[in-house]
C-alpha cells in the first residue's frame, strides 16, 4: 500500500482563525478528515503532521524518506526561508508535491521563490483547503506511474 506523508508547516495550526480572508475559515483538523477519506478512496495511507519548528519539519521529510513515502508539503513560510528543508527533500529523495491553501504568486513579492519547488514533483496552489485533495490526488498518480507493475499484473 503506497504511504503517503502530509507535513504542515508553520502556523497553520492557527487555520480557521488565522487571517481567513487569505487562508479561509477551514480549520487544519477538517483539512485533515478530508485527506484521510481522500485517502481511504484511494487506498492509500496517510500520515497527517503540523509543526511551527523548522528542524522537527525536516525530520518529518527524512522519516517520510526512510518509511518510502511521498510527501506532500505546505511549508507555509519554510518554503521562502529554509535551505535545511529544502536539502531534506532532495536528500532523502522523496516523491514531494508542494502546496499551498492561497496563490502564493499573487501575494508579496517574498513569497514569489520557493525554496522547495525545484525539488518538488509539483506545486498546487490558490485553490483554499482544496488544494490538499489536488495534491494528494497528484502525489498518488506520481507514485503509482513510479511503482513496476507486480509479475501477477
Amino acid at each position: 500500500m503506497l504511504a503517503i506523508h502530509v507535513l504542515n508547516g508553520p502556523n497553520l495550526n492557527l487555520l480557521g482563525r488565522r487571517e481567513p480572508g487569505i487562508y479561509g475559515s477551514v480549520t487544519l483538523a477538517e483539512i485533515e478528515r478530508d485527506c484521510v477519506v481522500r485517502a481511504g478512496e484511494l487506498g492509500v495511507s496517510l500520515t497527517f503532521r503540523q509543526t511551527n519548528h523548522e528542524g522537527e519539519l525536516v525530520g518529518f521529510v527524512q522519516e517520510a524518506g526512510e518509511a518510502g513515502a511521498g510527501v506532500l508539503i505546505n511549508a507555509a513560510a519554510y518554503t521562502h526561508s529554509s535551505i535545511a528543508l529544502r536539502d531534506a527533500i532532495a536528500g532523502s529523495k522523496v516523491t514531494a508535491v508542494e502546496i499551498h491553501l492561497s496563490n502564493v504568486h499573487a501575494r508579496e513579492e517574498f513569497r514569489h521563490v520557493s525554496l522547495i519547488a525545484p525539488v518538488c514533483a509539483g506545486v498546487v496552489c490558490g485553490f483554499g483547503a482544496y488544494s490538499y485533495r489536488a495534491g494528494l490526488d497528484a502525489l498518488v498518480h506520481l507514485l503509482r506511474g513510479r511503482q513496476s507493475p507486480s509479475p501477477d499484473a
